[in-house]
């Protein structure tokens, strides 16, 4: 199989390819790992890649294709795992050099459920240290970069996970969504992704910011995307906060679009947008008036920006590593190392009253919610900035900047758990990717879908390729 024939394949047309005896699991394998050899030395977004045991396990599925039994709708699909999650007899190195060699004893609910549907994990993706930023750098990995201008950032946390999907080495990886570390990497990178609701997709082992981190698809395509939440989707007894399953297949709802309600939004808490990212919203808003059929409603959104909030619940985690040894904390990202400093002046009543705070803010943007189905605004206000750094140069006259004060527009709904997806929507007068970023009510991941489809369907952003592709 040619390399750009199957970089152009979603992970729905491989599994159906598969179904139908026009390719092989082995096929498909075999071109991810070449895709992979061409394209990593450029752009480095696996952190380990498993060459023998995906061959071993692909032989596996041609031999049960070959006898008309497919384990799921994943059959023989190449994947990429996030390396924050644990897969049994592998390392999960976090990106940090104080986990080089820690292999898991288990494998999480995700990862077991996209395996068990069939897929084939070719390698673990890259993350900045235990995941923590938004940038795509890290101790023990390097700089990862954007498939689009490896000088940029590629974001982050889902670095590497981004990146796999964009240059076409797989067609759906997972990531994990703490203030935007899957929509963020998605939006600078060009592809789809959506953070379910809270709970939606059950998480093992908990994050120290279980409160907010979600687990999810990264995807090419809205269709691979809704088929892997299909799949994903439902209670775990290691996760206190998974859902129960969903009455619905998202797959399915994705034939429909009914009259919903949207707001558009150019932006949020009076945040500066880059001209060339706000030209470009503004566009896809023209385009959203002019040919979704959809409601435009005008609704007052006046919440204050949660970022206190955020902060102090992002930097409690920090907590969990303030006894580091000195030669241990001169091993770490040094921004991580401030964070862990700064952790132990957080009291206990300090802790209590942001949870108050949060009831608060989440109230609000409920009631909010009650006037329209869906918020549809930008969803990063700047374009990448350069792969080493942890932000933008030219903004708020710092560097670096704090990433949640360059990423404005994602945190409020970690702090909320609602559904929000970046969808590619054009790209900048650079050339680089723009996301728009679309926020459904909480439970309502179908409304979402059922948007971005329709937005896809008008917009193929799949029209060009990045500069590094496979194939090319």
């Amino acid at each position: 199989m040619e390399l750009r024939q199957y970089a152009a394949l979603s992970a729905v047309e491989m599994a159906r390819l598969v179904r139908e005896g026009e390719v092989s699991p082995v096929e498909l394998v075999q071109a991810s790992l070449d895709a992979i050899e061409e394209t990593e030395a450029r752009v480095n977004a696996y952190s380990a890649v498993f060459a023998e045991d995906a061959k071993a396990r692909a032989v596996t599925l041609e031999k049960e294709a070959r006898a008309k039994s497919f384990r799921g709708p994943f059959h023989g699909v190449p994947v990429g795992i996030k390396d924050l999650f644990l897969v049994e007899g592998y390392r999960t190195q976090r990106g940090s050099k104080l986990y080089v060699d820690s292999v898991a004893s288990e494998t999480a609910p995700s990862v077991e459920r996209l395996l068990a549907a069939g897929a084939v994990m070719v390698g673990k993706t890259t993350t900045p240290e235990l995941g923590w930023k938004a940038t795509s750098n890290s101790p023990l990995y390097g700089v990862t970069r954007n498939p689009w201008d490896v000088s940029r950032t590629a974001g982050g946390s889902s670095s590497g996970s981004a990146v796999a999907v964009a240059d076409g080495t797989v067609p759906l990886t997972l990531g994990s969504d703490g203030g935007g570390s899957m929509r963020v990497p998605a939006s600078f990178c060009g592809i789809f992704s959506l953070k379910a609701t809270l709970g939606r997709v059950p998480t093992y082992p908990l994050s120290p910011t279980e409160h907010l981190s979600h687990a999810g698809p990264m995807t090419n395509s809205v269709h691979d995307y809704a088929l892997a939440l299909d799949v994903l989707q439902g209670p775990d007894a290691r996760d206190p906060q998974a859902l129960p399953a969903a009455s619905l297949s998202y797959l399915e709802t994705l034939g429909d679009l009914p009259k919903l309600r949207c707001v558009l939004a150019p932006t949020l808490f009076g945040a500066a947008v880059a001209p060339g990212i706000a030209g470009v919203i503004g566009r896809t808003f023209d385009e959203i008036k002019a040919h979704l059929p959809v409601e435009i409603v005008e609704a007052k959104i006046d919440w204050p920006d949660p970022i206190d909030i955020f902060d102090a619940l992002w930097v409690a985690r920090g907590a969990l590593y303030a006894g580091l040894k000195p030669e241990d904390i001169v091993r770490i990202d040094p921004g991580f190392a401030r964070m862990v400093a700064r952790a132990p002046s957080i009291r206990l009543e300090d802790h209590f009253r942001t949870l108050q705070a949060r009831a608060a803010f989440n109230r609000s943007v409920a009631e909010s919610f009650e006037q329209f189905d869906l918020l549809v605004m930008p969803m990063v206000p700047v374009e990448p900035f350069a792969a080493e750094d942890d932000g933008p140069k030219d903004m708020d006259g710092t560097h670096p900047v704090p990433w949640a004060r360059w990423t404005p527009f994602s945190y409020p709904f970690n702090i909320t758990g609602q559904p929000a997806a970046s969808v590619p929507c054009g790209w900048s007068p650079s050339g680089l990717p723009v996301g728009l970023q679309v926020i459904g009510r909480r439970f309502a991941e179908e409304h979402v879908l059922q948007f971005c489809v329709a937005w896809e369907r008008h917009f193929n952003w799949r029209q060009r390729a990045p500069a590094v592709y496979a194939g090319t």
